[in-house]
């Protein structure tokens, strides 16, 4: 592309500020948007981009919106609801919107089909990697949609903030294998603590069981990765929230429902992860779930 397509990006927390900022190092002509008023200014003034004072403002100056926004709920309303429908509304026809947040699938494809109404399309760009990897511009990215023309055209943009690009088949399909790893590592995190605390219970000394797994068939990312580092330590701090990490195992455990296939595994997992949240709270690290789980441990 000679002329690099102009961006507007739409939450810039903990992860859309360093995937946007990467935006901003690439040269693409950048809009920020946020609902905290001060951050947008803040950021336009570190990376030479420029803060919308609306929605509207950001759609009118934007060929490309990128949403990194909490839930799909809240994705929907920045496009289509607040501001009586601003951002999609000031968009000009063949304009792409690319949502990167952890969506419901089945809410993307709803979105999309009323983007397409207005002449705008939607591809859905999953990411795995947390805030270290969104730093290095190295996220692993699930790509989602059916339109050729709008992904050659988010390539770019996607390759700015990645590293490794898969595309998963069609709009919302991104989002659906986003939630269903997700859901893996949870419940592999969920057997790995437990096979801790039972170890521990027994006489097994914590970091040698780590170790052990590690080199044997239990291996898997928690147990490389965060139990060492943050539970058996206490330090509790991926960067990784309890309460997003409870809301990609429900995605992952209502897909399976929507599309009816039986997985009592996936209900139970969603069931214990709602449960922590709901007793120490979603803004805790995930990894602090474990602290919940060990109350109902026997003495």
């Amino acid at each position: 592309m000679s002329e690099k397509a102009r961006i507007g990006f739409v939450g810039i927390g903990n992860m859309g500020w360093p995937m946007a900022a990467n935006l901003a190092r690439a040269g693409f002509p950048l809009t920020v948007f946020d609902t905290d008023r001060m951050r947008g200014p803040r950021f336009a003034g570190e990376f030479n981009a420029k803060a919308a004072p609306s929605l509207g403002e950001l759609g009118r100056a934007a060929d490309i919106v990128v949403t990194m926004l909490p839930t799909g709920a809240i994705v929907r309303a920045a496009l289509i609801e607040n501001e009586n429908g601003a951002l999609a509304a000031s968009l000009a026809k063949g304009s792409v919107v690319i949502d990167m947040s952890s969506s419901e699938p089945v809410g993307t494809q709803q979105l999309g089909e009323a983007l397409a109404k207005r002449g705008i399309v939607l591809v859905d760009a999953s990411v795995s990697g947390g805030v270290p990897r969104a730093e290095a511009g190295t996220l692993t990215l699930m790509i989602g949609g059916e339109d050729e023309a709008a992904i050659g055209k988010a390539l770019p943009v996607l390759e700015a903030m990645g590293k490794q690009l898969f595309r998963t088949g069609p709009l919302g399909s991104g989002h659906a294998m986003k939630a269903l790893n997700n859901y893996v590592a949870a419940a592999a995190f969920i057997a790995s603590t437990e096979a801790l605390r039972v170890g521990r219970r027994f006489g097994l000394e914590p970091d040698a069981m780590m170790d052990i797994m590690n080199a044997s068939t239990g291996r898997n990312f928690n147990s490389e990765m965060t139990i060492k580092q943050h539970v058996i330590s206490q330090k509790y701090a991926t960067g990784f929230q309890l309460g997003l990490m409870a809301k990609d195992v429900k995605i992952a455990a209502d897909l399976a429902e929507t599309i009816a296939i039986e997985a009592p595994l996936a209900r139970l997992v969603r069931a214990m992860w709602s449960e922590a949240r709901e007793g120490i709270g979603e803004r805790a690290d995930f990894t602090a779930a474990v602290k919940h789980w060990q109350r109902r441990d026997t003495h």
